[in-house]
């Protein structure tokens, strides 16, 4: 009896100090006069999201509008309390003008010296702090300047050119465009990352095609409970060596990249890839190349600072896990994110004849200058309708609903409600809900509507800096920006001049997201019809 007695005070005593781990920060935002969303143990303000009850987008959003007046307010990611901000001149501000009191993106994984652990996270651009986040950022960011763009164009178009004699149907079919976009997606990756030649239209199970698919299916149970686990134990995490990575991609991955910089450089290989490129870097060869006039900037390319070509770091060599971990994270950023920006963007004009005709329009004149010669980058830069409706693609579909930053230093922030200021804490969380500031009415009239107009010459003038960020702004922007939108154009161009996008029967209308802590996707596929286009 005493014994059983003894077990129940453990057992209390255990569940005790656990509620108080999960909820002994619950009170944080009371100090703060700002509003704060509802927390609850261990969910914090998460609980409609985890429970599947609302989209990783729509949660976002409906945050976001839930206090139209604030310029921020507050909100609890599991255990960790967030200054959600809703400003966009205090955006820039944080990312842009006081970028270093806010240099780093808040730890996914504990801080631990990179070159040490064996776990790969740690090692990609985007988990990294301070000053090898600004090393390995120098060491990187000339991979994709437009002149590295225009040297792997090529490759790209041959992977267009590829799907695009898959899909040849006298007379037109219907397709999950997802799944189209994937197998694309993957080929121009194991092509301009790895230096593999792969057509996923015709070998349907290649081994990149199904490692890719594991790599960015983070609704697998247990890559959530990895997640979840370094939100909630983060040490205990990090001493047991546990990697978000599968142990068996990282292990196929690393073989690949050594054979491949192994046989290059006994065989003095040179292919304009992102295996290459690092191995410039490594060497200390890779430099900017000098700003070509003739490039013309995208509306959507990460918004750059007088620091993105230099934010303050060395060029350095790189470690054979370091190369392996960027690597996997482009394949991680290109494969399923790309692919839904390119399903999002057909389906709206597919909806929308009238800019489905004109992106036509544009398309084929270029075709016709071009006189039967493969697409150029140069001409694909040139196109201004298909940049507009690329751009408003990424607003209404914008690849990250949220992003976020670190508080290193305390931060003053004024007139969160009239004459009044508060201090943002050294070490707290920063969210930046992007999708809530993609559909705010202030910026985007009638935001639920699609409408390339938006960003043409005469408007996108008016759209402030901090209010459209699909791939970030400032130092910490998407360092890849310019390759994927030349991945999404190259596609979308060689698409609609062969085929007209049209509703199927199975095309949803509203489209609904698939619910819960997922990328984002549409939650019963995106069904269209491809008609080929008579020739004239």
């Amino acid at each position: 009896m005493e014994v059983n007695l003894l077990y129940i005070i453990a057992l209390v005593s255990v569940l005790l100090a656990v509620y108080q781990y999960l909820t002994h920060n619950n009170a944080f935002f009371k100090r703060f006069p700002i509003p704060c969303m509802q927390v609850e143990p261990l969910f914090g303000s998460f609980r409609r999201l985890i429970m599947k009850k609302v989209s990783f987008h729509d949660f976002i959003r409906s945050n976001y509008e839930r206090f139209p007046e604030a310029k921020v307010f507050g909100m609890f990611e599991f255990i960790t309390p967030m200054f959600v901000i809703r400003d966009p001149e205090l955006v820039k501000q944080i990312t842009v003008k006081d970028f270093d009191h806010f240099i780093n993106h808040r730890t996914i994984l504990p801080e631990m010296n990179s070159s040490n652990s064996s776990i790969m996270f740690t090692k990609i651009l985007f988990n990294l702090t301070g000053q090898r986040w600004r090393d390995v950022r120098t060491t990187l960011t000339p991979t994709f300047t437009g002149s590295k763009m225009r040297q792997m164009f090529t490759m790209i178009v041959k992977c267009t050119e590829n799907m695009v004699q898959a899909l040849d149907h006298p007379n037109g079919q219907e397709y999950e465009v997802k799944d189209l976009f994937i197998r694309f997606t993957n080929d121009v990756i194991a092509s301009c990352a790895f230096g593999m030649h792969v057509n996923s239209f015709k070998d349907r199970e290649n081994i990149f095609l199904r490692y890719g698919k594991d790599l960015t299916n983070f609704g697998r149970l247990h890559v959530f409970f990895k997640f979840m686990g370094y939100q909630l134990f983060p040490k205990l995490m990090a001493k047991l060596e546990i990697d978000i990575f599968d142990r068996k991609h990282v292990q196929f991955f690393t073989e690949l990249i050594r054979q491949s910089v192994k046989e290059r450089e006994q065989h003095g290989i040179v292919r304009p890839d992102m295996i290459h490129l690092l191995m410039l870097a490594n060497k200390g060869k890779l430099r900017y190349g000098p700003q070509d006039p003739a490039d013309i900037e995208q509306f959507a390319t990460g918004k750059e600072s007088n620091e993105e070509n230099n934010p303050g770091g060395n060029m350095i060599r790189l470690s054979e896990n370091e190369m392996v971990a960027q690597c996997l994270i482009f394949f991680l950023a290109g494969f399923d994110v790309i692919a839904s920006v390119m399903s999002f963007l057909l389906y709206e004009v597919a909806l929308a004849p009238e800019i489905q005709q004109r992106l036509y329009d544009e398309i084929q004149q270029v075709d016709q200058e071009l006189d039967e010669k493969s697409l150029t980058y140069d001409a694909l830069q040139k196109m201004r309708y298909l940049d507009m409706v690329v751009s408003e693609t990424l607003r209404k579909w914008p690849p990250t609903p949220a992003t976020d930053r670190k508080c290193n230093q305390d931060y003053k922030v004024t007139d969160v409600s009239p004459n009044v200021d508060i201090m943002i804490p050294k070490g707290a969380t920063i969210s930046i809900p992007i999708v809530g500031l993609h559909f705010d009415p202030r910026f985007y009239p009638d935001p639920d509507r699609f409408d390339p107009e938006r960003f043409n010459d005469d408007n996108k003038h008016n759209i402030p800096l901090g209010a459209y960020l699909p791939f970030g702004i400032g130092p910490r922007n998407c360092i890849a920006s310019r390759f994927a939108l030349m991945e999404v154009k190259a596609i979308v161009y060689h698409l609609l001049l062969h085929y007209e996008f049209k509703r199927s029967k199975r095309t949803a209308v509203p489209l609904k997201l698939a619910k819960g802590f997922i990328s984002m996707k549409a939650e019963n596929g995106i069904y269209l019809y491809l008609s080929p286009r008579k020739e004239e």
